[in-house]
């Protein structure tokens, strides 16, 4: 008789699934930035976003790549799916000077990119 057992492949298979199932959310998250917080809804879409963030000492990031801020418009426009109607989130941190993140917001605006947002976190409700 010659035939292979494969259960021991499949056991191998389904524990790498839930591996990848449980990191693959974890890789996502981006650049750690502290978010300010707010209590406005969640915006609804239905595609990924592009991101742009901003760290406490000024570095800018599109998506996970650190970029100068005069390269950030060519960039964006090289992978904006949509063209200027392409949704894209400024993330800053809470300790950024408001300067530096209305400079990355005025060059996206300048550039013709008109559907731009500003990411926080949930704010927790005061306790009564």
């Amino acid at each position: 008789m010659s035939e292979i057992n494969v259960t021991p492949f499949v056991d191998v298979m389904l524990v790498l699934l839930i591996v990848f199932m449980v990191a693959a959310p974890l890789l996502t998250v981006g650049v750690p930035i502290e978010l300010p917080e707010t209590q406005a809804k969640a915006l609804q879409g239905d595609n990924e976003p592009l991101t742009v963030s901003v760290t406490p000492d000024g570095k800018i990031y599109l998506q996970n790549t650190e970029i100068e801020l005069e390269t950030l418009t060519p960039k964006l426009l090289a992978i904006a799916k949509n063209g200027y109607k392409e949704r894209i989130f400024v993330r800053g941190d809470r300790l950024v000077d408001y300067g530096n993140v209305m400079k990355v917001m005025g060059v996206l605006n300048r550039a013709g990119f008109n559907r731009i947002g500003l990411v926080t976190d949930s704010e927790e409700p005061a306790p009564k």
